[in-house]
């Protein structure tokens, strides 16, 4: 059962993300009827620790100790997680705490500091996108999966960014306590009990690679003729290249094939258009060159894990719905 969870810190705390923790967990809701937990915030360096907010600075009388007793241990994020080194004190309670049964937790940039600890080896695991594959470098036995929100490798869970750890928290709540006790949760903290897709529609549109002499100017034509259907041989012309020459050239060049490149920068195109105008999904498709709203849907599901609609009304609000 879940009933005593710690929020374990280090310097250079992100108290947002910690916030986060201590939202779902930390609060008395019993007048509502809902479970109290038996929260701390457990220091893994001292009982003093400054944040990464100018000023602001934490204290606590729990220290490590306090994580033994624990059924959920939290680590949220921190100022440079991504390459500090971690107290072996707290990577040895971490990987007690599995061993005891215990279930582990990060939020955002917190799963660093389980990878240290040997806990992501050979399990799937998120991170924020920014930080993903820099994870997977320093982790090579890790599955990260960079796209997804959060995801549960009992009795390791990790989250992506910071939002994400309120969807991984809720997620234990309703996996241990039934999605009334998660569902109750979320109303208080006005927030929805479960966000549909994954971490790629809050991917910002990126900037093109530097593109060789090669290609170049086929990437700008194939950008602004985005509706338009076009074949590798045609593309190869413009390039005046043999079709395996240009394939070969633009896989180098880009790290994909063409058909995928046009393909993603549909979808990032659909984005910005549903973001930015009120035109319906099938003028859309037909201004991305997916021809019809069922055809948009579904490589929006496949890319984004949201459908067009949701994406609409998360990113534009009431006022699109």
């Amino acid at each position: 059962m879940l009933k005593n969870v710690a929020a374990v810190l280090l310097d250079g705390v992100h108290p947002f993300e910690l916030g986060v923790v201590c939202e779902v967990f930390g609060l008395d809701r019993s007048d509502d009827g809902l479970p109290v937990y038996d929260f701390a915030v457990a220091s893994a360096e001292g009982p003093d620790l400054g944040t990464h907010v100018a000023g602001l600075t934490l204290s606590t009388p729990y220290g490590l100790d306090r994580v033994e007793e624990a059924d959920l241990v939290v680590v949220p994020a921190g100022e440079n997680f991504t390459g500090r080194e971690y107290p072996p004190a707290l990577l040895e309670a971490l990987r007690r705490a599995v061993g005891r049964g215990a279930r582990v937790l990060s939020v955002c940039s917190g799963v660093f500091a389980l990878g240290a600890a040997g806990l992501l080896d050979g399990r799937r695991c998120s991170a924020h996108w920014r930080h993903a594959e820099e994870l997977a470098r320093r982790h090579p036995r890790a599955i990260v999966e960079p796209d997804v929100l959060y995801v549960d490798e009992d009795p390791v869970l990790t989250s992506a960014g910071t939002a994400a750890g309120i969807d991984a928290c809720l997620h234990l709540v309703r996996k241990e306590q039934g999605p009334e006790v998660a569902n109750a949760i979320a109303r208080r903290m006005v927030v929805p009990p479960h966000r549909d897709g994954g971490q790629a529609q809050y991917i910002e549109r990126p900037l093109p690679r530097s593109p060789g002499d090669t290609i170049g100017d086929v990437l700008a034509w194939m950008e602004r003729h985005l509706a338009e259907d076009v074949t590798v041989e045609q593309l190869a012309a413009r390039a005046h290249l043999a079709p395996r020459t240009f394939a070969r050239r633009f896989q180098q060049e880009t790290g994909t094939t063409p058909y995928r490149w046009i393909l993603r920068q549909r979808v990032l195109l659909a984005q910005e258009l549903l973001e930015a105008t009120d035109e319906t999904t099938d003028a859309i498709a037909s201004r991305t060159g997916f021809g019809n709203a069922a055809a948009l849907r579904h490589q929006f599901v496949r890319i984004l894990g949201t459908t067009p609609q949701t994406y609409r009304r998360t990113f534009r609000g009431p006022r699109a719905a």
